[in-house]
């Protein structure tokens, strides 16, 4: 595949460890055809001395454009795992994490802890591009009780003098002692302003916003000040949401039914047949109808899968139900 030169004004959706797995991302394309999906963050490690890197790297070609997360703090590796990236699984672009507050990574000397070491970060991004594949980094706006706008276009500046100019913002400070992961994601003050305040001091730097956006008001709110919008949890637990998004966007014409997206999976499905147990896929389905009538009913249908039977067996049987349930004006699908 041959790297994607990513337009500006870009709806994406941010890579989330257990969560945007490779079977959430082919729902999520379903979904939001033009978004730019991403991996869980991979380690280094895991691609160069695990046993089954395929595991992680592995995705269909329909989830395209991909960006491969990466999680290291060796240039070296870097390089090598970005090769193995290109060459072998054809990824559309790559990205560093700077972001990950998690005692685990803080360990290992990667995630938000690298921002106390810019220069190791540009030298990291810089290894990364020597695979030719767009580079960006993931970040957040500073570490701990940070409080000056200056660190952050300090720490944005040092890395643009390297070959990455492409920097998604978490508008969020991240904690490293005191607070777990999940209250990371809540507890420091949002600073959307500051993203913003980036895009004016670097006009030719492609910023993009990510961080505590939970509807469609707020993108477009904030879409004429940055280069690109990041969804996390919101499209997670919202997927339609994206799709809404789209057609504000004058991206698409009609909001996709969500009948019409689980028979788009069935293809999928049926390619894997008993290799995909049903709770591999349905658990990331129980947002689907958020905000529609019968969305209790719904994740009720997906309650109802057995662990023993696959995915594409379960799948067909919900779709055999939602149209009997239409029919008896049981549950209303929007």
């Amino acid at each position: 595949m041959t790297a994607v030169q990513l337009p500006f004004g870009t709806l994406s959706v941010a890579p989330m460890m257990d969560w945007t797995d490779r079977h959430c991302r082919f729902f999520l394309r379903q979904v939001c055809p033009s978004c730019v999906l991403f991996t869980e963050m991979v380690t280094t490690p895991a691609i160069l001395r695990g046993k089954d890197p395929a595991r992680y790297l592995d995705f269909d070609r329909q989830e395209s454009p991909l960006i491969l997360q990466l999680g290291g703090d060796d240039p070296e590796a870097m390089a090598r795992a970005a090769r193995i990236a290109r060459d072998d699984y054809g990824y559309a672009g790559l990205n560093l994490n700077v972001g990950c507050p998690s005692a685990r990574v803080q360990k290992g000397r990667f995630g938000a802890c690298l921002m106390r070491d810019p220069l190791l970060v540009r030298e990291l991004l810089d290894a990364m591009a020597s695979s030719g594949l767009p580079v960006s980094v993931k970040h957040r706006l500073g570490l701990d009780r940070e409080e000056e706008y200056e660190g952050l276009a300090d720490f944005v500046r040092s890395i643009g003098q390297g070959h990455c100019k492409h920097f998604i913002v978490h508008a969020r400070n991240a904690w490293l002692k005191g607070l777990n992961p999940a209250e990371n994601r809540e507890i420091p003050p949002l600073r959307w302003n500051w993203v913003q305040r980036l895009k004016q001091d670097f006009p030719d730097f492609r910023i993009e916003l990510n961080g505590g956006l939970r509807d469609a008001e707020q993108v477009l709110a904030l879409w004429p000040s940055v280069d690109g919008v990041m969804l996390g949890r919101a499209a997670y637990h919202s997927p339609l949401l994206l799709a809404q998004i789209e057609q504000a966007l004058g991206r698409r014409q009609d909001l996709p039914h969500p009948r019409a997206i689980l028979k788009g999976l069935l293809p999928y499905v049926d390619a894997w047949g008993e290799r995909l147990p049903a709770p591999r896929l349905l658990r990331h389905l129980h947002g689907l109808y958020a905000g529609l009538p019968g969305a209790k009913a719904w994740r009720r249908l997906l309650g109802s899968a057995r662990p023993s039977e696959s995915a594409a067996v379960a799948l067909r049987r919900m779709l055999l139900a939602l149209q009997s349930w239409q029919q008896d004006a049981v549950l209303e699908l929007g």
